[in-house]
Order: C-alpha cells, then structure tokens, then sequence
C-alpha cells in the first residue's frame, strides 16, 4: 500500500498589515507578515517581523512547539526592517536575504536570473524585483494552510510574495502597493502577473492570504500588458 505523500504545512505566524496614522500622513503604520513552512525535510521562516516583535516571533514558534535552533532556513523576502528584524534569533539557519544566501560569514552564489533557488523538491525561491530590485518570492508546491480553527486545508500551490503584494485589495486599487514603494513598478506588475499564474493562493507582505482565480489572473495580466503599452508609447521616437 503506497504511503500518503505529506503535505508542506504552511502556518501564518503574523498576519501583516499597513496604513497611514490618522493624525500624520507621513507615517505609515506596517508591519510584516510572518509564516512558518513545516515541511517533511525542514523548517521555514519567511519574515522575521520587526526587532520589537522577538517575544512574539519566539512565542508563535512555541505554540508550533518548535525553538529557533528546528528552523532550518530563515528567508527574507527582501532587506526592509520589517521583514528581517528578528534574523538574528536563528543562529543554526542559513539565511537568505532578497537574492543573498549566507551562513554566517560564508555567502553561497546563484544567479536567481537563471533559475530558481531550491529549498526542497517541492518549496523553491524565485526573483520577483519590483518593491525593491532584490525581491524573492517563496513557492511551495503541495501545500495547506492552516486556518483560524487550525485546520490543515489542501490548496496546492501557494506563493508567499512579500511586498510583491500589499493585499488582496491591491489588486482592484493599485495605488495600495504603489505608494508602499516600487523601485520598478513595470517588473513589478510582470512579476504580480506571473506570480498570480503560478499560484492558487498568496501571501501578501501586509494582510491576509487569499485565493487566485482566473478573474484575478485576467486582471493582473491586463494591467500588465496595459502598463507596457503606454510605456512604450511614451518613449522618445527616433528621428526618420
């Protein structure tokens, strides 16, 4: 009799958020989403919060009765202090930072223009730049998320993204993640449009996972393909 394949259990330690204070619109109040990944052949931290969230960080992983020292890769999606600050806690990890990989002070090459960064035959890191120049994105293939009542759901493949995504509401109003930054919002919206076409569900940098359907899939493509054919229109002719 064949054995039950494992599913990768992917579990949302923080659920992120972000918005301006009421009283001052130059401060945007944020903070990270942070999700564990309990694989068959190890464990993940995607996003380590802020350094003031250590108590939480370290109390979430108790409750998964987990310590710092069973987590086998700590992945930041990119080099904001919100998605690094607690790194530090997770002295056995390799850590990878945006495009980065490093243990200690040994630093591991790989051309993520090339190819994707394999953690496991089923979870791989790819390049999605846009929020910043450096961003990663995490894919875990044969995964389930864990839900409010802790229940384990089946849902394929789920694309943990960083600030690729602020929220699902970023999707229908794209000043949302445009004016959290875009050091290149052409890659980024490609790379929202792939990401989409890959996934079954995502999760964003600040809110909730959410399920991708075709709708969704349509949508981020059109404002992909729309956004490069205005570029390209604004471009400066050559003369004849």
């Amino acid at each position: 009799m064949a054995l039950e394949k494992k599913l990768n259990e992917i579990i949302v330690l923080n659920e992120g958020y972000s918005y301006m204070e009421k009283d001052d619109e130059s401060v945007m109040i944020a903070n990270c989403t942070c999700t564990l990944i309990k694989s068959h052949d190890c464990n993940i931290i995607v996003d380590t919060m802020t350094p003031w969230d250590s108590d939480l960080l370290l109390q979430k992983l108790q409750e998964n009765r987990l310590k710092p020292d069973d987590i086998a890769w700590v992945v930041s999606t990119h080099g904001h202090s919100d998605h690094l600050g607690n790194n530090n806690l997770f002295l056995k990890a390799t850590h990878i930072v945006g495009t980065n990989i490093s243990q200690r002070n040994r630093y591991f090459l790989h051309d993520f223009t090339s190819a994707p960064y394999r953690l496991t035959d089923t979870i791989e890191i790819v390049a999605t730049p846009g929020h910043t120049l450096s961003c990663v994105s995490l894919l875990v293939r044969e995964g389930c998320l864990s839900s409010s009542s802790g229940a384990a759901i089946p849902v394929g493949t789920v694309a943990i993204v960083g600030d690729l995504f602020e929220r699902a509401d970023d999707i229908a109003d794209s000043a949302l993640w445009m004016e959290a930054g875009s050091e290149d919002s052409k890659s980024q919206r490609r790379n929202r449009a792939r990401m989409a076409a890959i996934a079954d569900y995502i999760v964003p940098g600040h809110g909730p996972w959410f399920a991708i359907d075709q709708q969704i899939r349509s949508e981020l493509e059109r404002q992909a393909e729309e956004k490069e054919v205005v570029e390209e229109e604004l471009q400066p002719k050559g003369k004849e």
